[in-house]
């Protein structure tokens, strides 16, 4: 019974990580080829904002009715087979029409869905992390960065070659629909916390926390991919060409960072990993901020994403409970919303050296919340794996 269990949850284990896999390419598809879109369907640059905006404000509505849809009966496992297919046609929605009120639409599902899935999946990561009794919540955020840098190459290959955006989109999805379909068959959710439970029934002052956490985390990352490019080449006089290195680096360390971060979980514990993910990220702000010169800001931001790439699985990964990590989703889309928008006015009004200090000082608060990771240790059940035991899942 024990080893059937086991490698059901192996599978499950397996299944999810294709889950954030394929979202992970989904969604660099969409906001690598946004100058693309906007040239389809004649978006104005003043449009443009609103057209972006709509997107995380929808998902996070898609988040919070996906907590009462968990709350009335449904498992995450089932809310997630069913809106990942809706995720990959609504993109292809994206690159089909030739309207504009055609791409509001498909922008609108996508959204929506979005919100549903990264919900959904993450409500499955904790409760398979509580199953297996350790830290593994940070290897399915690696799938997605991982992901997240297969979708942005595939973007660059086919403004290479030249494809139609529709093409390109149809032919990635024509791919990842099959795969997240077969994958969604053996979904498994692991143990969860009763709804009218604890996961319900934590004051608001323990959870608020959690949500500045993923608030500041967001409002970090927001700042890397949005300003990054225009803080080398503007402030930094790098060229156009070294640009484009720090989102990549960026990346490569999120990913890095994510890959091992379980084991420094298992080692050290998440409120340790957590504080040092803050200071590294923090240490990375400061050298943007203060950088002389090009490769001086590149190597910032490349110590930022080795720093960040912890704070955003571990905060999902302390919440009590589906409804919890709903919530908590929501702000992921907080930060979205607030960070560029707060990093360019401040560049504007003040200075872009200046404004680099303001997310570093948000990220350093999270130190004073560091304590809210804890993790009990009888939350954690399963005893099919031994805490030191090789990672074969």
């Amino acid at each position: 019974m024990v080893d059937r269990g086991s490698r059901r949850l192996r599978r499950g284990r397996g299944a999810l990580a294709v889950c954030f896999f394929v979202q992970g390419v989904t969604f660099a598809l969409l906001v690598t080829r946004i100058p693309a879109i906007q040239d389809r369907y004649g978006i104005s640059d003043a449009l443009l904002p609103l057209f972006l905006a709509a997107v995380p404000v929808l998902a996070g509505v898609g988040s919070l009715v996906t907590g009462k849809l968990v709350r009335r009966g449904a498992t995450p496992a089932a809310v997630l087979r069913w809106v990942q297919p809706v995720v990959l046609l609504s993109l292809v929605g994206v690159g089909a029409g030739d309207r504009m009120g055609q791409v509001a639409v498909a922008l609108g599902v996508f959204g929506l869905a979005v919100g549903a899935l990264h919900a959904s999946m993450n409500m499955l990561g904790v409760s398979l992390q509580r199953a297996y009794g350790r830290s593994i919540m940070l290897g399915f955020h690696a799938a997605y960065s991982l992901g997240g840098i297969a979708g942005a190459s595939l973007a660059w290959a086919s403004v290479r070659w030249g494809l139609e955006l529709s093409l390109s989109y149809g032919s990635v999805v024509a791919v990842l629909l099959p795969v997240a379909l077969a994958a969604s068959r053996w979904y498994v959710d692991g143990e969860r916390e009763p709804t009218g439970g604890a996961s319900t029934g934590r004051s608001a002052g323990l959870l608020v926390p959690l949500c500045l956490v993923m608030t500041f985390a967001y409002i970090g990352d927001a700042t890397v991919s949005n300003w990054s490019a225009k803080y080398l080449t503007d402030v930094l006089g790098g060229s156009e060409e070294l640009a484009t290195v720090p989102y990549n680096a960026y990346m490569v360390t999120t990913l890095l960072g994510r890959a091992v971060g379980d084991f420094g979980v298992r080692r050290f514990g998440a409120v340790a990993v957590v504080r040092g993910g803050a200071l590294l990220a923090a240490v990375g702000f400061g050298v943007v901020a203060g950088a002389p010169g090009a490769w001086a800001g590149v190597a910032g931001f490349t110590v930022l994403g080795l720093g960040l790439s912890v704070v955003v699985p571990q905060t999902f990964a302390a919440a009590r409970g589906d409804a919890e990590v709903a919530r908590l989703n929501v702000f992921n889309y907080v930060g979205f919303l607030v960070g560029s928008p707060l990093v360019g006015a401040l560049g504007e009004a003040w200075s872009y050296r200046g404004a680099m200090v303001v997310p570093m000082l948000l990220v350093l608060v999270t130190l004073r919340y560091a304590r809210s990771f804890g993790i009990e240790r009888d939350r954690y059940g399963g005893g099919h794996e031994r805490p030191r035991t090789v990672d074969v899942g």
